[in-house]
């Protein structure tokens, strides 16, 4: 390739590229974000429970996704399991003991992009009292203008394995098993 004209087309880039994208502030859609948790019960079943209806705020830089953040909450006693007697339990002193303020919180601390639409998120998750760094395996969906709220929204998956016995909930390991598989799913809109 001719010198002379890659010099032009990287200068014509470079102006035609904002000198510092700035993030946006999105909201999580409560009524459409999801935390999908699965265990192994026994070896007879796979066991399903949600979180449903949580807050967070994502700060948003679509030019430069690592300088992206993160934060989501929520009281640990929204666990949705389907079953009023294994509620009982988890909330019990088996395992969280929990109070009626008690939080689940995430907080990014870095984002490694891996690929066009995915990045690896790490950040501290804090359950039970307990905080632990984890890594989302996260998946932007779509990012774009909602046909019906008219108005910018974006979309993730995210996934990652947790051990109970690291957060201080491990009763009944190995039998009930240690590994936690989390499927988060969520929609932001962008902050007014």
């Amino acid at each position: 390739m001719n010198y002379a004209r890659a010099a032009a087309v990287l200068a014509a880039t470079a102006l035609a590229t904002p000198a510092l994208a700035t993030a946006e502030d999105y909201i999580l859609d409560a009524s459409h974000s999801q935390i999908l948790f699965t265990y192994d019960h026994l070896g007879y079943s796979t066991t399903y429970n949600m979180f449903s209806g949580f807050e967070g705020e994502i700060s948003f830089n679509q030019e430069d996704p690592a300088a992206s953040s993160v934060s989501v909450s929520f009281p640990v006693r929204t666990m949705f399991t389907g079953w009023e007697a294994r509620f009982d339990h988890f909330m019990g002193d088996d395992f969280f003991a929990a109070a009626e303020d008690e939080m689940v919180t995430f907080q990014s601390t870095s984002i490694e992009v891996t690929g066009e639409d995915t990045a690896l998120i790490t950040g501290d998750l804090t359950l039970n009292g307990v905080t632990q760094s984890v890594v989302l395996d996260t998946k932007l969906n779509q990012v774009g203008m909602h046909p019906m709220a008219e108005k910018p929204w974006a979309g993730f998956d995210a996934t990652t394995t947790l051990l109970r016995s690291d957060f201080n909930v491990g009763a009944f390991a190995p039998f009930v098993s240690d590994e936690v598989e989390v499927q988060i799913s969520i929609e932001a809109m962008q902050a007014e």
